[in-house]
């Protein structure tokens, strides 16, 4: 720079110096800035502001060179940290957000997208040990799809969440077996198929036209995420982000310019075990169908040996050996196409043969357009008029797209939204992310519909992510919500624990020829970070509270009477949950509701042992004392395995404080650790934090009879550690003249305090003695 580019020097109080143009008193076209602790900005600059190209350097010896504007980095750069580290790629306002290539100071590389400083969406991690992973990431976590590949030559292709194998997947070793099934936060939990080396495995090709493998086992590339790292860079999609380490780059201090370089190797903050060891690592539940999913190939030798086996939280707990033929013949059966008949006319078949599509295409239009309409409204306290029958948001959505509304492919609908202005408070006072909300439900994933699992006639959709149910209502439903809403507000309102179900919105379809589809958004109770084995619906009631065994699958939830266990729980947590369950059967019979039940969901843990046969639980010893590793005393006696549960003092920065779509309220105290907030920790697993209803810990125990053990002396108890997940649902059945007229002709046939239709206050205290047995106190 000469004169006639009016290069000026000023130096300020606090020892910083400028030199470069200025237009007036501000800096303004080229020049380099020095901070008084050596830091400088040397590039171009706009009314006093860094913007443009340039580089700024820091004593620690860390630079970046590229796009500033705003005084931030944004845009495209090259920052090199102290530590050797080195990012290339798109910056928004200091953080590497978009795609970038960063190796760290261990040699690891990972290339793909950012958002906000961590991996989000697509992308290849490298670690230098020679393990690689593709795929998706979610807040710099593995999560979704994505293909690990050891440097041993194993490898896994399937589901993550958290950084944990969580869901289906397949698992080729490199001696040439495979092994497909379900993980449950690392390790294998479900059933699932290995075929040892040189068996014919399952067409590969259904996995193969996403992240995955091909016949042979290569290494193929992804349809939904771009696996061609190069491709990726130039168009520079806009994906899904996700991650699983977060690379802050602090603000840039407006006085000092300085940049604070807190960058760290993903190994540092967590690792992987060696897969060769049986997969004891990472992951989470979802269910698997290797049958239905991948047709099979022909097998070459119809004597080949397979393994069917079921896992418990990585405990072989059943195995059958079979022949490819038979799995075949078995896979085949499988594979027919079947259609469950329903009995009576259901509420959705104006939709005709493509009801499904229709409804729920139209279900994600009027949900986006009125969560996008409520959203920007300034928030405020609800008031009368916003529960009255004039609170509607109503809208035409014709084929063609309007003013208003997109085109879209489904049938001309009219919308309507109930009590918009409530339920836009409602999910605020759940802690639920607008945005969050519409994408769970309406993002390019769409909804999943799922089998009812009532006699309503129902029609349930789930979310892509499983955070939210959908179900289809009738008129005497919706009526009933909508005139208990202003209670139903101040309740939850006034009880951030409540176990009552989470409603999210109520919306109603109408096509042209007139006929209607109402439905309720809800929290999903069972969205839940561990994989839930067994599933109850009680309702306290006795006649006719059992399923058929015929009918029995591994995901059926059972009734009152299939239920043979107590659940021991710590005093105080025990406290808890009938305090709450009181105050939420006292609501629910001031507003005349009968017929809810508690959906209940146990995650057994498997320690060394699975089980134990014990004493009564008034006799079993201390847990204190660890039993000999064989589960057998001195004396020959067999003891209770050692707990796979465990309480510790609440640490917020170790758990997922996140709240869920069912998950709201503090977190529980505990007797056992001195009336403090706990978590639970899971040895081998995890942490999670301890609320009503969510990740409570319990020891189930079941009394054997008489011909399950050798002797009837001694009554002998199977004993599990269990986690708990249960939720009131099903509130919207009021107690009116045609249950009454069905309770006085049930009791004429059966007693009438077994039947589950009685008067609302009857039905409280039935429904509450009732799981005081399923959950007695601690003897």
């Amino acid at each position: 720079m000469d004169d006639t580019e009016r290069l000026k020097e000023k130096a300020f109080s606090n020892g910083d110096v400028y030199v470069g143009n200025f237009e007036g008193a501000l800096p303004h076209g080229k020049g380099k800035y020095t901070w008084s602790d050596g830091t400088f900005y040397e590039g171009d600059w706009e009314e006093g502001k860094m913007m443009g190209k340039g580089q700024i350097m820091w004593l620690s010896g860390a630079k970046y060179e590229g796009d500033f504007s705003g005084g931030y980095l944004h845009g495209s750069g090259t920052f090199i940290g102290s530590d050797g580290s080195e990012y290339r790629g798109a910056w928004r306002m200091n953080i590497q957000d978009g795609f970038g290539r960063k190796r760290y100071s261990n040699s690891d590389i990972y290339e793909g997208s950012w958002k906000e400083g961590l991996h989000e969406g697509c992308g290849r991690y490298t670690w230098n040990s020679g393990n690689t992973y593709t795929g998706n990431w979610k807040r710099g976590k593995m999560c979704g799809r994505g293909v690990m590949k050891w440097a041993n030559g194993d490898a896994y292709d399937g589901y993550w969440l958290d950084g944990f194998r969580n869901g289906s997947g397949v698992y080729r070793y490199v001696d040439g077996g495979y092994y497909f099934g379900t993980w449950s936060r690392g390790l294998k939990d479900g059933k699932g198929t290995f075929y040892p080396t040189g068996t014919r495995h399952p067409s590969m090709k259904r996995w193969s036209s996403s992240v995955g493998f091909d016949d042979s086992g290569r290494s193929v590339s992804s349809q939904s995420c771009s696996l061609d790292m190069e491709e990726c860079k130039t168009a520079r999609p806009d994906v899904n982000r996700n991650v699983s380490e977060k690379i802050s780059v602090g603000k840039i201090s407006r006085k000092s310019g300085r940049i604070s370089n807190r960058t760290k190797s993903l190994d540092d903050s967590w690792s992987l075990c060696d897969p060769a060891e049986d997969l004891t690592c990472h992951d989470i539940s979802s269910r698997f169908s290797h049958a239905s999913d991948l047709g099979l190939t022909e097998v070459k030798d119809n004597n080949a040996v397979i393994y069917e086996r079921e896992y418990m939280q990585g405990v072989l707990t059943k195995e059958r050996i079979s022949y490819s033929a038979e799995l075949s013949h078995k896979t085949k059966k499988n594979n027919e196409f079947r259609v469950e008949k329903v009995n009576g006319r259901s509420c959705v078949d104006i939709f005709n043969s493509r009801r499904s599509y229709y409804l729920m295409l139209n279900l994600q239009l009027g949900i986006r357009y009125t969560v996008g309409k409520i959203t920007p409204v300034p928030k405020r306290e609800v008031r009368s008029s916003d529960f009255g029958d004039r609170a509607r948001i109503r809208m035409y959505f014709p084929r063609k797209g309007s003013q208003f509304t997109p085109p879209h492919y489904s049938i001309d609908f009219y919308w309507k939204d109930y009590c918009p202005m409530v339920f836009r408070n409602l999910r605020e006072m759940f802690k639920l992310d607008a945005a969050e909300y519409m994408m769970s439900i309406c993002g390019h994933d769409g909804l999943r519909e799922v089998s009812s699992p009532g006699k309503s006639g129902s029609i349930f959709y789930l979310s892509h992510d499983d955070r939210f149910v959908i179900k289809t209502l009738k008129k005497p439903e919706i009526k009933a919500l909508l005139k208990m809403l202003p209670d139903y507000y101040s309740h939850v309102n006034d009880h951030e624990n409540t176990l009552i179900t989470k409603f999210f919105g109520v919306h109603r379809i109408k096509v042209r020829s007139g006929k209607k589809v109402r439905f309720v958004v809800m929290g999903n109770m069972f969205c839940t970070e561990l994989r839930i084995h067994r599933r109850y619906d009680l309702k306290g009631s006795t006649q006719g509270r059992y399923t058929n065994k015929d009918k029995i699958k591994e995901n059926t939830t059972l009734k009152d009477l299939d239920l043979s266990d107590e659940f021991l729980m710590d005093k105080l947590l025990r406290e808890s949950l009938f305090k709450q369950l009181s105050l939420d059967c006292l609501f629910l019979e001031s507003q005349d509701i009968i017929d809810y039940s508690l959906l209940l969901g146990l995650h057994f843990r498997a320690p060394e042992h699975l089980k134990a046969f014990t004493e009564p639980p008034a006799t079993v010893p201390s847990q204190d004392n660890s039993p000999p590793a064989d589960g057998v005393s001195s004396q020959g006696e067999l003891l209770i395995p050692p707990k796979g549960l465990i309480l510790v003092t609440h640490e917020p920065s170790s758990v997922n404080i996140a709240p869920g779509p069912h998950i709201r309220g503090s977190t529980l105290r505990a007797d056992s650790v001195g009336d403090q907030q706990v978590d639970l920790l899971l040895p081998g697993t995890g942490r999670l934090r301890v609320q009503l209803g969510v990740n409570m810990p319990a020891q189930a125990s079941r009394k054997l009879l008489p011909a399950d053990v050798d002797s009837a002396e001694v009554e002998l108890f199977e004993v599990y550690d269990v986690v708990l997940y249960m939720g009131v649902i099903d509130i919207l059945q009021e107690y009116n003249m045609k249950k009454k007229v069905e309770h006085a002709y049930k009791s004429l046939k059966f007693d009438p305090l077994s039947i589950s239709v009685v008067e609302p206050k009857t039905y409280a205290k039935r429904f509450i003695d009732f799981l005081k047995k399923v959950f007695p106190e601690q003897p």
